[in-house]
């Protein structure tokens, strides 16, 4: 776990656009749909140039319904060198939709990166992190080398079983750990849910100052107790992109690039070294709570 650096930073950005309101809150109502509009508009180019001033290269997660309404933008987020990762087709929540609705969803968001980008994503994260029981079996039918939905861990990524089984009268059964690697996410490390308000659902509106001492604190236990591990931090640009928030994140950058051993990179470049460092079979051997080998029959 120790080859290379000690911690990556992957500031990773979930361009949703109109896709989540539409998709994930489902609102006819313009005005919250005109919220989407915000993050091509205005909070993206702001984070572009961050990144470029900065020399970071980012990823960022992209709904096919937001590639075929801002082509040129993702066009250019690939063009200056960032990673695209698969984000669904309209920010839907996979388990609404049998397995052939979740498979044409997926075909439909790699279509739209290909006709805006060119680009076959080797990285899928699920609109909002929800997962159904065919999720990580199409993402291995599709050749998808990792996700970044779930959390099993904070600071490491680790091997997803496929096929878990569960209910509420049968103990917990395990899958087979299969070569999907997770780099896991946590809502602690996302910028939605402390900022952006949605009446009747999430208050938001906190200030910078609370979420940059979350953000700060976990950064500081990753790179003092996780040698080798992934500080990943999720973001959206309709939310950061607001000018108080991205002074924020200017401070964090200062900050994460003021301690010794840190590098930024994508998650697709540290999955890469990962996964060379820790073939699937040794890894089970070394982690058997993930491969399910210490679990018993009832």
């Amino acid at each position: 776990m120790t080859e290379g650096p000690r911690l990556s930073c992957c500031l990773t950005f979930d361009f949703d656009a109109m896709s989540a309101w539409i998709g994930s809150f489902k609102s006819d109502n313009l005005s919250m749909i005109s919220r989407g509009e915000f993050g091509p508009v205005v909070g993206l180019p702001r984070i572009l140039d961050l990144l470029k001033r900065r020399g970071i290269r980012a990823t960022f997660c992209v709904p096919g319904h937001t590639a075929y309404a801002y082509p040129t933008l993702v066009k250019r987020i690939h063009e200056q060198g960032h990673e695209l990762v698969h984000h669904g087709w309209v920010h839907e929540n996979p388990a609404d939709f049998d397995r052939d609705g979740e498979k044409n969803n997926l075909e439909r968001g790699l279509e739209a990166l290909d006709r805006a980008a060119g680009v076959r994503p080797n990285g899928y994260r699920s609109p909002a992190w929800d997962f159904s029981r065919n999720t990580i079996d199409l993402l291995l039918e599709y050749g998808f080398v990792y996700d970044s939905s779930c959390m099993g861990n904070d600071f490491y990524p680790y091997y997803l079983r496929n096929d878990d089984e569960w209910s509420t009268t049968q103990p917990y059964v395990f899958g087979e750990s299969c070569e999907l690697v997770e780099v896991p996410v946590t809502w602690g490390l996302d910028d939605f849910p402390a900022f952006e308000y949605v009446p009747g659902w999430n208050a938001g509106l906190a200030p910078p100052s609370a979420l940059e001492e979350i953000w700060k604190q976990d950064f500081d236990y990753a790179l003092d107790n996780c040698p080798g591990g992934v500080y990943d931090l999720t973001m959206h640009p309709q939310v950061i992109g607001r000018g108080h928030r991205m002074v924020m994140l200017e401070r964090l950058i200062d900050y994460f690039e003021g301690r010794e051993g840190v590098v930024f990179e994508t998650l697709g470049e540290y999955v890469q070294r990962w996964k060379a460092n820790n073939p699937l079979e040794g890894w089970k051997v070394a982690n058997p709570l993930y491969a399910g080998n210490t679990s018993r029959p009832a």
